[in-house]
């Protein structure tokens, strides 16, 4: 018998009035709930090549260690990292996914008398990280959706919001859930005008997909700007989403406050021995740049073709406008065993994020995205 107890006025104030992330729907979920089988998902922007061949190969020489606690400095991960990026291996804090390096710095730098600036459709993580640390979210409003660069950064917009209680910015370049991006001349134009005391963090979970122009590369400016955080991650193009693995770059002395934050053995063995791996199988990573950009190109024509708007992406993703059925579409399309990203808990209701996949995967998408829309009609 449970004994009736309200233990939400004990909690803190920014976590009482959180809204928790939402995942995409798992393919186990949807099998339950609805009995069907050989589901496609495209809700969550993993790589639809699956992991890199090296890493996995990693993973089962790595599997007798399961016992033994991992190396908890990550020493030859960061190594090797240090190597691959041209960067200090003081420079480099690693988390479980760079979702953990975003708490992490939300954790060191944040409480409730400072703010954090980030955009008006960034990353939900962001205002999550905030406000469970009591300080205040001050959102920059997006471009118009009429703009070139349609619900993207406004970085005008955001250097205006920040004061002398701001201590960390946050941009996703390229930015989730919009796939929008900002030029390297804009953005480092912005971080050149930014007090030297406000931390930016630019998130480049997507980078690998990027093309000439779309992506910074803000790695190689950390020397430049002191005040300069990178966050990237395995999850995406080499394909380590359920390992959990992600670092950032940043000055040697923000490394080391955000490692007194981090939690003992945040990595696990498998995770540090995959990435380690993944780092040197460049052909996967070829590949998956390959498939992504080939599904950008045959998912834009056959969205053009039902009539579909979507923004541009520099990302393995695209942001449907689908119109004001964008949730019985999505509902539709999971009886189909079709699993897209509603995006309505970022204020897009009328829009779908969908991941790119494989050939046979965006043609099938395609197929059940018509129906979908012909059984609404």
């Amino acid at each position: 018998m449970t004994i009736a107890c309200d233990f939400f006025p004990l909690a803190n104030a920014g976590i009482r009035g959180l809204k928790p992330y939402l995942p995409g729907k798992p393919i186990s979920e949807l099998e339950r709930e609805l009995g069907i089988s050989n589901i496609i998902k495209l809700a969550s922007n993993e790589n639809p090549l699956g992991p890199s061949p090296m890493a996995m190969a990693a993973v089962k020489e790595q599997l007798p260690e399961t016992a033994i606690y991992p190396d908890g400095s990550g020493y030859r991960l960061k190594h090797k990292l240090a190597q691959h990026l041209a960067v200090d291996a003081e420079c480099l804090t690693l988390g479980n996914g760079s979702n953990d390096v975003l708490v992490l710095l939300a954790n060191a730098f944040l409480s409730p008398q400072t703010n954090a600036v980030f955009s008006e459709f960034c990353f939900a993580v962001y205002p999550i990280a905030t406000q469970s640390m009591g300080a205040r979210g001050k959102v920059a409003p997006a471009n118009p959706e009429h703009h070139p660069m349609p619900l993207g950064h406004d970085l005008k917009a955001m250097a205006a919001l920040v004061d002398e209680n701001t201590r960390l910015v946050f941009i996703a370049n390229p930015n989730n859930p919009t796939g929008t991006w900002v030029s390297p001349d804009h953005l480092k134009d912005f971080m050149a005008n930014i007090p030297p005391a406000v931390i930016v963090v630019i998130d480049e979970a997507y980078l690998e997909y990027a093309t000439a122009g779309q992506g910074a590369d803000a790695v190689k400016w950390v020397v430049e700007f002191p005040n300069l955080v990178v966050s990237r991650t395995f999850s995406k193009a080499y394909g380590l989403a359920g390992l959990r693995i992600g670092y950032c770059v940043s000055h040697p002395q923000i490394a080391d406050l955000l490692n007194r934050v981090r939690q003992p053995f945040n990595v696990n063995n498998l995770a540090l021995a995959a990435a380690e791996a993944a780092l040197d199988d460049t052909e996967f990573i070829h590949q998956s740049r390959v498939c992504n950009e080939q599904g950008l190109q045959l998912l834009g024509e056959g969205l053009r073709d039902l009539d579909l708007g979507y923004l541009p992406s520099a990302g393995n993703f695209l942001l449907v406008r689908v119109g004001g059925q964008a949730q019985q579409i999505y509902q539709r399309l999971l009886e189909s065993g079709m699993i897209v990203r509603p995006v309505n808990n970022y204020g897009l209701d009328n829009y779908l994020r969908i991941t790119i996949g494989t050939a046979d995967q965006n043609q099938a998408l395609l197929a059940a995205l018509g129906q979908a829309i012909r059984d609404g009609a």
